[in-house]
């Protein structure tokens, strides 16, 4: 890898970049060399992924946009970091016990992240939770049995 040439916009020394399939990013120089420059990991939000901050919005702004996402999508997927996880264990409890989910995944984990002031890096609990619609479970579970006879 050659650490020389830095992407951005307006760089001279890089006449176009190029993703390949393995998610690698490669830049074309104008003498026409073709050098690999990072190994990219891009994170693709899911559409019923709800990132929760105990900061940002209050609880209820979680609440309700889980409850819009649960009927929209039949799924939601939860996910918080550190402090905010209770919010998380808070929203999907409720929304179990008024019936509305149900429980598909939970993961746990931990993430490395650089810390802003000191940059080390810091290691941060994670929770993801999943959360399907009851009322599509509930159709599932009490859907007549063909009888054989």
């Amino acid at each position: 890898m050659d650490s020389g040439i830095v992407v951005s916009e307006g760089n001279p020394e890089v006449k176009n970049e190029i993703r390949n399939e393995e998610e690698k990013l490669l830049v074309v120089a104008h003498d026409g060399e073709v050098k690999e420059i990072a190994v990219l990991t891009e994170f693709k939000k899911k559409r019923n992924q709800i990132q929760v901050s105990n900061v940002k919005k209050p609880f209820f702004y979680y609440y309700n946009l889980s409850k819009r996402h649960i009927k929209q999508y039949n799924e939601v997927e939860l996910s918080a970091l550190g402090m905010a996880i209770p919010t998380v264990v808070t929203i999907a409890e409720i929304l179990k016990k008024n019936g509305l989910a149900f429980q598909k995944n939970l993961t746990i984990s931990s993430v490395s992240l650089k810390n802003g002031e000191s940059d080390k890096l810091v290691m941060k609990p994670k929770i993801e939770i999943v959360l399907v619609n009851a009322e599509k479970i509930k159709k599932i579970s009490t859907a007549p049995l063909s009888e054989e006879s």
